[in-house]
């Protein structure tokens, strides 16, 4: 198993039917440039399917059923256009039925 010293990124998606799911990314490179992480996620976001590979099984993600997707920690190396630098949580996420 992973230890806690070990380096992670953590995904929660959240999906229109209501639900979510975390998912823990072990090994985040951290030798990667701030060029090339923006580049790497912009090619990410444009993707249909997200294939997560797990120890027990693969999990593919159908982005077009997902609203929200946070990372933890912060990619504080994110800038440019749609990117809100300075942003702060002022309410939590509520959910009206």
């Amino acid at each position: 198993m992973y230890s806690p010293e070990n380096i992670y990124t953590q995904l929660t998606f959240y999906y229109l039917n209501g639900h979510s799911e975390s998912f823990n990314i072990h090994d985040r490179p951290d030798d990667t440039t701030v060029q090339g992480l923006q580049l790497e996620v912009k090619r990410l976001l444009e993707k249909d399917w997200w294939v997560l590979n797990l120890p027990e099984q693969t999990v593919m993600i159908n982005i077009s059923n997902v609203v929200k997707v946070e990372v933890k920690p912060v990619i504080t190396q994110l800038h440019g256009d749609g990117v809100f630098g300075n942003a702060e949580r002022v309410t939590a996420l509520n959910r009206s039925r």
